[in-house]
């Protein structure tokens, strides 16, 4: 049997613990375990809280292209993690055009927006765009956690709009079925929402380090146990590369929408209306039995931010999708989509999903 690469080789007991000298240094001091250097990309087009990426091809392009949709509050390079470990990358390895959305920063009146800017102005433009530098093909969408439920919004209120599938990951449309959620509920429920509205209100958007801090949050053993973590793992480069890459999305968050987070917290957290796949916005009502297209949502293992039941239960809320899949896979929120087993796993389902459905 192999010797994990964790642990020291008897064998080679100087080499490994020089090594291991080397990769703490590295990680702690010069910071440079990880490639995160990103994947060659030109800008498209731009706009309000747009900017819109194709990724430069690696040769001969085959099959419609995909959009990557990341969620408000998060840097758009989850889906470009490091070198090794990115999905867009992957995607432009097999020939596949591939697109990204970026937000940036919001700042000034931008940083009081609400949800239907993204759904009317933004995904509706890049997906046009994207469809039109393409030749005029369908677009396959992939987001994550709140990009998902920005795609699928999308495609229930623009059913015109060159869509040919939604793919998701650690999306959420059942918040009742999180128990880390009902404190929260049962507050919100008393005081009407208007304690967080006050506060929201007051700051004009929840600031980057609160949202840092809310995703660290959802894995408080991990950070707890990191230390140790580091030491035992010492001489696994690519695992410390691994937290490396992480640390940089969680340390970088964006300050979050203030009008976007008290629709979140009131219609989601609290009134759990997506979960009746019904949601009236201010200018359309969100209605997913009316979503034509394949609809696939990947939950994560050990998400505690979007559990199973959580993410899952959309394939009660899209009666008229020709094709619902929903797969379990390994990772915690941001590991489902670009854990070290998301290649074999999360990507492997989402390439087979949108091969699937290429031809009509």
């Amino acid at each position: 049997m192999a010797t994990p690469r964790h642990v020291l080789d008897p064998r080679r007991p100087m080499d490994v613990r020089r090594q291991s000298v080397v990769n703490l240094w590295d990680f702690l001091v010069r910071r440079g375990v990880a490639d995160t250097t990103r994947t060659p990309s030109e800008i498209i087009d731009s706009g309000r809280t747009l900017e819109l990426h194709r990724y430069v091809a690696r040769g001969e392009t085959d099959g419609r292209p995909v959009l990557l949709v990341p969620p408000l509050g998060a840097q758009a390079s989850c889906f470009d993690l490091r070198q090794g470990l990115s999905l867009a990358s992957d995607f432009v390895e097999r020939g596949r055009p591939t697109y990204l959305v970026d937000y940036g920063p919001l700042k000034g009146a931008d940083a009081k927006v609400g949800i239907e800017h993204f759904v009317n102005d933004v995904l509706p433009r890049a997906i046009q765009k994207v469809s039109e530098d393409a030749g005029g093909q369908d677009v396959h969408l992939v987001g994550w956690c709140m990009g998902g439920l920005l795609s699928i919004g999308t495609t229930a209120v623009y059913p015109d709009l060159p869509i040919r599938t939604v793919a998701m990951v650690a999306s959420p449309f059942d918040m009742s079925k999180n128990p880390m959620l009902k404190p929260i509920r049962a507050i919100g429920k008393v005081t009407g929402g208007r304690i967080m509205g006050t506060v929201i209100k007051a700051a004009g958007s929840v600031p980057a380090p609160a949202v840092s801090l809310a995703f660290k949050a959802t894995a408080l053993p991990t950070y707890l146990k990191k230390p140790k973590t580091l030491w035992t793992r010492r001489e696994d480069r690519d695992f410390l590369g691994q937290i490396q890459a992480v640390d940089e999305i969680m340390n970088n968050m964006f300050a979050y929408p203030g009008r976007a987070t008290m629709q979140l917290y009131q219609r989601m957290a609290i009134r759990n209306e997506l979960a009746t796949g019904k949601v009236q916005g201010p200018t359309h009502l969100v209605d997913l039995a009316t979503i034509t297209v394949p609809v696939m949502n990947a939950a994560g293992m050990t998400d505690v931010l979007v559990p199973e039941g959580v993410a899952h239960h959309v394939g009660a809320l899209v009666p008229n999708s020709p094709d619902v899949r929903l797969p379990l896979v390994p990772g915690g929120h941001l590991g489902a989509l670009t854990g070290t087993k998301a290649p074999e796993t999360t990507w492997t389902y989402i390439n087979d999903f949108i091969a699937d459905h290429d031809v009509a």
